[in-house]
């Protein structure tokens, strides 16, 4: 090929090589520009365990005899983080410390309990879930507004012996907040955990499934005032049981660390089975008049109708994660 045969080839892959990279630039101009903003893929997290709605993963290895016994759960509230109000002044040491009245969540669970015929004890003493064979003594475990690293290793290994064994737990609003570090109670919260939360504000909760044992007899739309909380995760493979309309939410969703929300489907409360175990979770509860019963406080009966669902499901009183 002569010198001058080559030039105008030259010039040729010159043009075709500026038209090729137009057209790719153009394309991811394009994309970015429809590209929308925010995280929009926050991961599948695979804990490691049998989880989901299939009672197949649950363990029913006779750890639990309450035709026998009857039904009893464990409320623990301790706190090495900020503390909620409604849960009132740290409590002593061993099970069933003395209340006061500002200890609003211990009272409201034990009256719970009171008048729909299991026992409850309380705890925010950790030596006190130091051993499997201490916690097969309760039908389920409730954590409610704990906070931060709750738990040593003796009654982080005591939990999850439990839960293997078939034990029933829920969570309630900061226990969400709770644990941070360790990936085996994140995914027993159902692969979800806290980020943030917009102001404390009216909205309205939807029951989304009135067909689970735990939300039986709902309806379908209540008002309720809460924090609403960011998750991130969001809840995976579960039984989605409630969601906060988020229109309703008049002083906006977004979170103190820039969280937009969850858009149409804001997880509020669900279920499944995790580990051998039953996990009942709902991000509801910041505010002590939630257990008020005088009327004055929008959707405190449905919240305490909930709650006392997801406990009786959880300890297996009611069928779990299914219809009644």
């Amino acid at each position: 090929m002569t010198a001058r045969t080559r030039a105008p080839l030259s010039i040729a892959l010159a043009i075709v090589l500026i038209a090729l990279a137009a057209f790719l630039g153009g394309r991811h101009q394009a994309s970015a520009q429809s590209r929308p903003a925010g995280a929009q893929e926050l991961g599948d997290p695979d804990y490691g365990v049998c989880r989901g709605t299939n009672p197949t993963c649950y363990h029913d290895w006779g750890n639990f005899t309450p035709a026998v016994d009857g039904y009893k759960v464990l409320l623990y509230t301790r706190t090495a983080g900020p503390r909620h109000a409604d849960l009132g002044p740290a409590l002593g040491t061993g099970l069933d410390p003395a209340l006061t009245a500002a200890n609003v969540v211990q009272n409201a669970i034990v009256q719970l309990g009171q008048a729909n015929g299991f026992a409850v004890d309380w705890t925010e003493d950790v030596t006190q879930l130091a051993t499997p064979s201490q916690l097969f003594k309760y039908n389920a475990v409730i954590f409610f507004s704990t906070s931060r690293d709750t738990l040593d290793d003796a009654a982080q290994t005591s939990l999850r012996q439990y839960i293997r064994g078939g034990g029933g737990f829920v969570g309630i609003h900061n226990a969400f907040g709770t644990e941070y570090n360790w990936p085996w109670y994140e995914g027993l919260l159902g692969g979800a955990n806290y980020y943030d939360h917009g102001p404390e504000q009216a909205g309205t909760v939807v029951t989304q499934d009135r067909h689970d044992s735990s939300t039986e007899g709902l309806p379908t739309r209540w008002n309720f005032t809460d924090e609403w909380y960011n998750l991130v995760p969001a809840p995976s493979k579960v039984r989605l049981l409630a969601t906060v309309d988020e229109s309703t939410l008049l002083q906006g969703v977004t979170g103190s660390m820039g969280h937009p929300g969850h858009g149409k489907v804001h997880p509020m409360a669900w279920c499944q089975y995790y580990d051998g175990g039953r996990a009942w979770l709902t991000t509801l509860g910041h505010d002590a008049k939630d257990f008020s019963t005088d009327g004055s406080f929008p959707g405190a009966a449905q919240f305490q109708k909930l709650v006392l669902g997801g406990i009786e499901s959880a300890m297996g009183r009611t069928p779990f994660c299914r219809a009644p």
